[in-house]
């Protein structure tokens, strides 16, 4: 019952969910991007941290909220929760509350927010796969790595094609099963290339390949996500993010150019996502586009000086 009714009540509002049981792929950085990226696009977003362990969605917000408070500028920040961890006797106990308080919390998003973006633990365990089975968007950082890939597929160590399915694919197949069930949703599956490398190789390559063998084979999308760049672990102690509008002593020693860049990728990857933005916001992403693209630009003396 409580998979059934917290289905129906995310569907009044778009659910993404950041999911990988591998940790350090980037989830949470990711997660906080999109939010912050659909905020700036006019969107009213709630964030829910389901790693009640490592809790780094919830640190990104609230280094966020200080930031702000200590420099006395106004930074747009979405309605977070997290879901605590229960400690009663029994697992079955323990499970029913977290359960309740991830449907409660969706429920006082649903009427008041377009996005819900909910940031995962690198696990497999009852909270993540009742957050699968509500996704609208499933979003997948990937490393460029066997390791990584290994979550997805197996890959035949001699001629790197794809010989079957591994235990994450196999539950976002039964999480979406379960959806299309409760409510007659269609989650849409996105395997994100993160935190590539900018010189390309042979294991690349066959990476590459492999994704795109199991994307058929799996039923999901690929896009490229954001490169491995250290702006991006940068900006956590403050909160901040590639698409904020960052001054020079926000943004460190990092050049204009890498600003632009990073702040290309975040918006590339939301593009990609192919979420439905309402005509505001979408008139304001490009206002956005426009202006990070001309402030890379040189001033043209020409049409200011005087011959």
């Amino acid at each position: 019952m409580l998979v059934q009714a917290s289905a129906k009540r995310a569907a009044l509002t778009h659910v993404i969910v950041v999911g990988n049981e591998k940790g350090g792929t980037g989830k949470s950085t990711i997660a906080m991007h999109l939010a912050v990226a659909l905020l700036n696009c006019g969107q009213r977003v709630a964030t829910i941290d389901l790693d009640s362990r490592q809790k780094s969605l919830t640190h990104y917000v609230e280094n966020r909220r200080a930031w702000a408070k200590q420099c006395g500028i106004r930074l747009k920040i979405p309605d977070h929760s997290c879901i605590a961890r229960a400690a009663t006797r029994t697992l079955e106990a323990n499970e029913s509350i977290e359960f309740t308080g991830l449907v409660d919390s969706i429920a006082a998003s649903e009427q008041s927010h377009d996005f819900i973006v909910i940031d995962l633990p690198g696990t497999d365990n009852h909270l993540t796969r009742l957050a699968h089975s509500m996704a609208d968007t499933l979003v997948t950082p990937l490393n460029e790595s066997h390791v990584d890939l290994d979550v997805l597929g197996a890959v035949d160590p001699m001629t790197f094609t794809v010989t079957g399915e591994n235990h994450y694919s196999q539950m976002v197949r039964e999480a979406r099963m379960q959806r299309r069930l409760v409510d007659g949703g269609r989650m849409d599956w996105i395997v994100v290339s993160n935190r590539r490398s900018p010189v390309g190789s042979r294991n690349r390559e066959r990476i590459d390949m492999a994704i795109r063998h199991l994307s058929m084979r799996s039923g999901f999308r690929t896009v490229e996500g954001l490169a491995e760049r250290v702006i991006y672990r940068e900006l956590f102690p403050c909160g901040l993010t590639a698409v904020d509008d960052l001054d020079d002593e926000m943004a460190g020693n990092d050049p204009v150019t890498l600003r632009l860049t990073a702040r290309l990728e975040v918006m590339g990857l939301l593009g990609a996502l192919n979420l439905q933005l309402d005509a505001v916001g979408e008139r304001r992403a490009a206002a956005q586009a426009e202006w990070a693209i001309a402030r890379a630009k040189p001033f043209e003396m020409s049409g200011i000086l005087a011959d």
